[in-house]
């Protein structure tokens, strides 16, 4: 089997986007900044012209993976910048009307299954969090940040020790954007 000596991808940079590559790969849009540290010393990230050239030499499995991974990072920076990230969900109750507010970094769940105690969800990083009616949209530029809130939310309200067939309260992701 004959190893190719360089594997290398190309991420293409907007107009209205601007990478700058040190010791990390900063991103400058519209919509705001990011900046993340890739320390994988087999990777090698560069800017030609308009384009992020991600790329390794002799690259084994393992390098294969850790530069898609790092292209992957990098394109969610770019279009964080560029267009942001929404995630829509959706409040689900059958018997006990819950309620949910943000309050600082988190969002409180009252009343549900009806329980006294209210439950909590931490909002990550710089997402924003808005309640309208029985929706919950949560909105940023950083995909992790979004998603692990979004991930909270629906944790918050796993219910343990009853068949979730029956018990279907909770909140739920409806769709991406």
């Amino acid at each position: 089997m004959v190893q190719t000596a360089i594997l290398r991808e190309e991420i293409p940079i907007p107009e209205d986007v601007d990478v700058t590559i040190n010791d990390e790969v900063k991103v400058n849009g519209p919509k705001g900044q990011l900046s993340r540290k890739f320390t994988n010393p087999s990777i090698i990230i560069k800017k030609e012209d308009n384009t992020v050239v991600v790329e390794t030499n002799f690259p084994k499995k393992k390098d294969k993976a850790m530069l898609g991974t790092t292209r992957s990072h990098i394109s969610n920076m770019i279009n964080g910048v560029k267009d942001g990230f929404t995630y829509k969900m959706k409040i689900v109750y059958a018997h006990f009307p819950m309620s949910v507010k943000v309050s600082g970094d988190r969002v409180i769940i009252e009343n549900f299954l009806g329980e006294r105690h209210p439950r909590r969800a931490k909002i990550v990083g710089d997402a924003k969090v808005q309640v309208k009616g029985d929706e919950v949209h949560i909105a940023g530029i950083n995909k992790e940040e979004v998603g692990q809130t979004m991930a909270n939310l629906e944790q918050a309200t796993k219910i343990k020790g009853r068949d979730p067939r029956v018990f279907q309260d909770g909140i739920y992701m409806v769709s991406k954007g």
